[in-house]
């Protein structure tokens, strides 16, 4: 399943750096994070999305703590 998001991040760094951390967790199949056009697209599992979803807001947090994803 393959949704996007509105989401507030800071700077172009940080979102690099949530794409990253993102990309990395079990059952994402694609993320990136624009840091332009302030959007969060999120490419998983679809049994686990919701808790995939979860888990990658959680880490997008811990880059930036600001950082406000809209579901």
């Amino acid at each position: 399943m393959k949704k996007k998001f509105k989401c507030e991040v800071d700077c172009a760094n940080c979102a690099a750096k949530m794409e990253e951390a993102v990309k990395k967790l079990d059952g994402v199949k694609d993320a990136s994070v624009n840091f332009l056009t302030q959007k969060f697209m999120l490419d998983a599992d679809d049994e686990k999305f919701e808790d995939i979803l979860k888990e990658a807001v959680s880490v997008m947090k811990k880059v930036e703590p600001d950082c406000e994803v809209e579901f």
